[in-house]
């Protein structure tokens, strides 16, 4: 066995421990949605997921969209209607979870009927693997707008999806 070390010395933590409240909102991806990135930032940051806490305002309304990377969703507070690629209709409440795949089959949209409140959790902290793909649901064309990609750095990926 070697020497005796002083662990207590050598040894600093990292845990970090604070209130969402102490990080800023800042404005989603649609209108009526503000996002406070709790997790996979430069101040709070994350080896690979990216966590949030969602708030829509009432009446807003995330359309049909689908992402790269896997998305879970725990319902904090409110109600809202979220809606499957297929036109399923789920009403959601506090305590409810909604788990989205990677990919089209986990497209979902979302319905706020008064305030919702949401922990995000997204399978990235990459912006670039977090881009939401809309779905027009007359055509199901699926697109993301030019500008949007360049915001979040797809238009030179830093690694492969393989």
């Amino acid at each position: 066995m070697g020497p005796l070390v002083n662990t207590k010395s050598e040894i600093k933590s990292t845990l970090q421990v604070f209130n969402q409240s102490d990080v800023p909102a800042s404005p989603g991806v649609i209108e009526g949605l503000m996002v406070r990135r709790l997790s996979g930032t430069t101040a709070h940051p994350s080896e690979r997921i990216s966590v949030g806490l969602a708030t829509f305002g009432p009446g807003a309304h995330e359309h049909l969209h689908w992402h790269l990377i896997e998305t879970f969703h725990y319902v904090v507070a409110g109600q809202g209607i979220v809606r499957d690629i297929e036109g399923n209709s789920f009403k959601v409440k506090p305590g409810d979870v909604v788990y989205g795949p990677p990919g089209m089959r986990g497209a979902h949209e979302w319905e706020v009927t008064e305030t919702l409140q949401l922990l995000t959790i997204k399978a990235t902290n990459a912006p670039e693997r977090a881009i939401q793909f809309n779905i027009d649901r007359s055509t199901m064309e699926s697109k993301a707008e030019l500008g949007y990609l360049i915001a979040r750095g797809a238009a030179d990926m830093k690694e492969s999806f393989y």
